[in-house]
């Protein structure tokens, strides 16, 4: 209460420590919940998995080739091809980088073309071929790109290098890859935060003239 400018009772160092108290508790309290809704919503992934009925329609079932195996995957009607590939299908090769489409390391090819696996439903991609990065090899041999990526010291952290290959594999199959210009521009949308570009387009175009 406010009496002539001043605070009658102000709050004491105590009353302080109390409301802090009282803070952690609530912060507590909400992430036990949130743990516990995620176990629940995980159940419900593993029962709609194991065959049985969603009367709500949430859940489908994704048919798909990856990486040259037919797979059945339940998921969320909302899962992207990005968490089904790596939280469904077991391959985390793809990364998770923007979640925005802006950066390209989730790159992967559906039926031979390369999109980023971010921004599609899982479940608009049914019946479809799909390739990460863990199917480009083949027998035990890297694909020809990949060694070219070793070759050339085309990465450095590593971690859109799955992305700039998965993307790179496409842009020779579209046949983009006259000039290191035009490689640069149709590699423009994988972005590397370490700034590895000149050996990445020399790894793509001697990818390309041995292809």
């Amino acid at each position: 209460m406010r009496i002539g400018g001043h605070i009658a009772n102000p709050p004491s160092y105590s009353d302080f420590v109390d409301d802090f108290s009282r803070l952690r508790v609530n912060r507590r309290t909400f992430v036990g919940a949130s743990v516990a809704l995620g176990g629940t919503a995980a159940a419900v992934t593993t029962v709609a998995g194991s065959g049985r009925i969603d009367h709500h329609g949430r859940t489908a079932v994704v048919r798909a080739e990856i990486n040259g195996e037919h797979q059945e995957i339940a998921v969320d009607n909302r899962t992207t091809l990005l968490d089904m590939l790596r939280e469904r299908a077991g391959l985390p090769g793809t990364k998770k980088g923007c979640d925005h489409g802006a950066c390209g390391a989730c790159t992967v090819l559906v039926d031979g073309r390369r999109i980023n696996s971010c921004l599609a439903l899982a479940v608009m991609h049914d019946g479809a071929q799909i390739t990460t990065i863990e199917g480009l090899a083949e027998h035990g041999r890297l694909h020809p790109l990949q060694q070219a990526f070793i070759d050339e010291d085309a990465f450095q952290c590593g971690y859109c290098t799955s992305g700039q290959i998965i993307s790179g594999v496409g842009c020779i199959a579209e046949g983009h890859t006259g000039s290191a210009a035009e490689i640069r521009e149709w590699m423009s949308g994988n972005i590397c935060r370490c700034g590895a570009y000149t050996n990445i387009v020399n790894a793509i175009a001697a990818a390309a003239r041995n292809h």
